[in-house]
């Protein structure tokens, strides 16, 4: 069992190992497992990678990300300025369903509104928006409306959790009409996240609920 200082020690170490990072813009405070993460950043993309290497972390039962971003002035944008952009990044990119996708930007955060056949498309999408300069975040309500009628086989799913670099013995799935809800515990915020990226590959799939608990102590 680590101590909140081990664990501190070990995520600010975890923030350092990060290309994109620069240990003095992140501070980490940790009380009784429970992570929160300040300070400012000159990006998006570095504060969402903040946000990730510390999930990986092992020990981090709870994340509380109060990261802003900051832009230089020589980087910041009209909100004009960054819609014409985004407008260029999905023309660039022929996976992205533009006609079926809404933008809205103001004060450098992006609203992406829609449907989509997959979560992927959903992902690819936010994707093309979070490395533009001048965004400070993104709202990402695009929601997934399955063309494939199939039902759902929760063995299928169960499976594929069980081919993946996780420890699934201690998930649970359950499945109600084209929704997948995940119950159980996991040992890593990285693990519970991963197992959600999995179970979103099912076809026909319009919705996972992840319930699952992050238990450090669960594996000791």
């Amino acid at each position: 069992m680590k101590t909140d200082t081990e664990l501190q020690n070990d995520l600010q170490d975890a923030m350092k190992w990060e290309p994109l990072l620069h240990s003095a813009e992140i501070g980490v405070i940790v009380k009784n497992g429970i992570v929160t993460l300040t300070g400012f950043v000159d990006s998006y993309v570095k504060k969402l990678q903040a946000e990730h290497a510390a999930k990986k972390v092992l020990g981090v039962k709870v994340l509380v990300e109060n990261i802003k971003v900051r832009l230089p002035d020589p980087r910041s944008k009209t909100d004009q300025e960054i819609a014409g952009e985004i407008i260029v990044a999905f023309e660039a990119n022929s996976f992205i369903p533009e006609e079926k996708i809404t933008v809205k930007v103001e004060n450098g955060w992006v609203d992406l509104d829609g449907e989509v056949s997959w979560d992927y498309l959903r992902d690819i999408t936010e994707n093309a928006v979070k490395y533009l300069a001048g965004v400070k975040g993104i709202y990402n309500n695009i929601t997934v409306k399955p063309q494939i009628k199939d039902n759902i086989d929760r063995q299928d799913i169960e499976k594929a959790l069980d081919r993946s670099s996780i420890d699934s013995s201690e998930i649970n799935v359950s499945v109600s009409g084209k929704t997948v809800t995940l119950t159980g515990t996991v040992h890593t915020w990285h693990q519970k996240e991963e197992a959600e990226r999995v179970v979103w590959k099912t076809p026909g799939i319009k919705d996972v609920k992840n319930d699952l608990a992050v238990d450090y102590e669960y594996d000791l």
